[in-house]
């Protein structure tokens, strides 16, 4: 080996001159050199191999359906950590727990990955809210509005109870279950429902002898609650007028009371024809306005009735043009449409 060589290679790394080296001495410094450049690369090959190899995999556990704190132990054994997002839910029994997670389990990640879950913060709403002194619909459109796309855990429940009150129709007097009742499944909630004040009692007016657009201006005038058969003539009995009512007539009765009325059948006419118009309608909580029109082959629309009327049984006599259609609403909603013919 050159000496001189060495001598100045040392020079430039070390900044100074060997002086009085053996060479056996050289060759000492030169194999410690050597060996510490070895040792150097070995352990930038290690570092370089456990950058590579990460950190320790592990297997996600499944923690869905546990409660919040049993699922984060479940976790910190994995030493991996939770994201957390809480959402509302119509399963009330699951409050706490564990709705879904994402890794799903059973994938394998490194350690220290965090772990998304959702978590069930209950139902949007608790506790049964104060109604009373709100409308029903104003009800029904706030339980749709507080639960939105989820299952209601608050309905109302059917039938209604109504009772007379000072309070304009259709407010919510009394309810069950009181407010602040916790909601812990489908609660029914029963509602006692304002039919206004009570009314004084009214006369029935005089129907017999009437024909039918008689009968239909004194029904608007009266405002009574009836129900109309019709039947053929007998004895002397005209054709399409009333013979007979009950309640007789100036008798006191109770304004939803029903006045039983009867009408012979009409003359068969030619391009005329005669008959009842019936249907069922809903029991209304108080008398609704209600209004029957003839739209005539013509074109021409007849009012026929118009008065205000509680549901159920709602019948009618009419003698009018074939081919005509007679249309029922109710509140200005077209209830039933039907095309009267031979």
């Amino acid at each position: 080996m050159n000496t001189e060589k060495i001598k100045d290679f040392f020079k430039k790394i070390s900044g100074k001159e060997l002086v009085n080296l053996e060479p056996h001495q050289l060759r000492t410094i030169i194999l410690l050199l050597i060996t510490a450049i070895v040792i150097m690369v070995i352990t930038g090959i290690a570092v370089f191999s456990l950058t590579l190899r990460g950190e320790e995999q592990v297997l996600v556990p499944n923690v869905e359906g546990m409660e919040l704190t049993q699922a984060l132990l479940k976790l910190q054994e994995k030493e991996l950590y939770p994201r957390i997002t809480l959402r509302t839910s119509d399963k009330i029994e699951t409050k706490g727990q564990i709705l879904e997670q994402n890794p799903r389990p059973g994938t394998v990640v490194k350690a220290g990955r965090r772990i998304a879950l959702v978590v069930n913060k209950g139902a949007v709403v608790d506790k049964v809210d104060n109604y009373v002194g709100k409308t029903v619909d104003e009800v029904k459109i706030l339980l749709q509005s507080q639960f939105g796309a989820s299952r209601q855990l608050i309905v109302i429940k059917d039938p209604l109870v109504y009772d007379y009150s000072k309070s304009p129709s259709g407010t919510i007097l009394a309810q069950t279950p009181a407010p602040g009742t916790p909601v812990t499944g489908l609660t029914e909630l029963q509602l006692v429902v304002s039919k206004g004040p009570e009314q004084e009692k009214i006369k029935t007016p005089n129907l017999i002898g009437l024909d039918i657009s008689g009968l239909y201006r004194v029904l608007a005038e009266s405002g009574i609650n009836f129900k109309v058969v019709m039947r053929s003539a007998e004895g002397k009995e005209k054709q399409g007028y009333i013979v007979s009512q009950n309640p007789q007539p100036g008798t006191l009765i109770d304004p939803t009371e029903q006045v039983q009325i009867v009408c012979t059948n009409t003359q068969t006419t030619s391009g005329m024809i005669g008959g009842l118009f019936t249907t069922e309608l809903p029991e209304y909580p108080y008398p609704l306005s209600l209004k029957l029109v003839a739209e005539l082959p013509s074109g021409q629309k007849q009012t026929l009735l118009e008065t205000k009327h509680p549901g159920k049984e709602f019948s009618l006599p009419y003698f009018l043009p074939e081919n005509t259609v007679l249309v029922l609403s109710v509140l200005d909603r077209v209830i039933l449409r039907k095309e009267i013919k031979n």
